[in-house]
């Protein structure tokens, strides 16, 4: 059942609780409400770092999105299923260990894309959010959340998955969540551009998307679109394509970083080598992860290798300023 959705009523009531800014957003001046506590960014421009390269997922397409469980210490990496069409939203989950092994997967029907999703842990499990319902160009029409089980296979149509539309003139959702500060940021299209929501986890978590702290149309970002995530204030893009004849190493894969509070774009694009070496090299998400001794990192996910064996590597930066 779909629930709690927030249309230009519902951001007009909201923002009487968010501050001037917020009461921009509803009035379409496209300014981001700053409601979000300060933090460090991650800086682009520092070196890269392994996590693994060249790992197997369940099946062989090229990885897109991929999330943490930051409780359980899963990792989980969305890819369109084996035989499926580009446009069918069939997707398979795989989850992995960090050291890229595969642990389990679970394939999903009538989905979208799998270009972002979140995970939120629940004691011993992971529920994961994605996009569902995917329209004629593959991309989910709404948000869904459901419970990761391994081996286990769920159509689009189940009754085992909460369905929202957090904005209700939205269309073609994602989302990201960022388990350290408890914020889920929202990408969407509405009116023929790209909007970014980002709301608190314990309202999200609820159903309730009536109280955006953070609403705007996403900044002019040059490039193809691979993944985004968040990390406190900052938001980050990834772009690129994968290796060609016209896009040669070190290749165009950029990151650019937006400041949530006020919409704009804080630092990038700036290129990153990270990978340089792979074949193929096609950049494939965005996720971050905070360690056990307290080190951010920003995760970055390529695709490597040839039709019928694309494999997954995932490298990521830890300077924060």
């Amino acid at each position: 059942m779909e629930q709690h959705t927030i249309g230009r009523r519902g951001i007009l009531r909201a923002a009487g609780g968010l501050g001037i800014a917020a009461l921009g957003v509803a009035a379409g001046r496209g300014t981001a409400s700053a409601a979000i506590a300060a933090s460090p960014r991650f800086d682009l421009t520092a070196p890269s770092y392994d996590l693994f390269r060249g790992r197997q997922l369940h099946d062989d397409t090229v990885q897109q999105g991929f999330a943490f469980d930051s409780v359980n210490k899963r990792l989980f990496v969305a890819q369109r299923r084996n035989g499926s069409g580009e446009t069918s939203g069939d997707l398979c989950i795989t989850e992995l260990d960090f050291a890229g092994n595969r642990v389990s997967a679970m394939h999903l029907t009538g989905f979208g894309h799998g270009v972002a999703f979140g995970v939120e842990p629940r004691g011993r499990d992971s529920w994961l959010w994605t996009e569902v319902d995917a329209n004629t160009n593959g991309y989910g029409t709404r948000l869904g959340r459901f419970k990761f089980v391994r081996g286990g296979s769920l159509s689009h149509t189940s009754s085992a998955i909460q369905k929202y539309r957090p904005v209700a003139s939205g269309v073609e959702f994602t989302c990201s969540i960022d388990q350290v500060h408890g914020i889920m940021v929202v990408r969407h299209q509405k009116n023929g551009a790209k909007y970014i929501a980002a709301y608190r986890m314990s309202q999200a978590s609820a159903g309730n998307f009536s109280s955006p702290v953070a609403y705007f149309k996403q900044p002019s970002i040059p490039g193809t679109a691979q993944g985004y995530t968040s990390y406190g204030q900052y938001l980050y893009h990834l772009t690129g394509n994968a290796y060609s004849a016209s896009n040669p190493r070190p290749g165009n894969t950029r990151i650019t970083c937006v400041d949530l509070n006020s919409g704009a774009v804080k630092q990038g694009p700036v290129l990153t080598k990270a990978g340089e070496s792979l074949s193929y090299r096609e950049p494939e998400g965005l996720a971050v992860y905070r360690t056990d001794s307290g080190q951010a990192r920003l995760f970055i996910g390529f695709a490597s290798g040839t039709a019928g064996d694309r494999r997954s590597n995932i490298f990521y930066k830890k300077a924060l300023i």
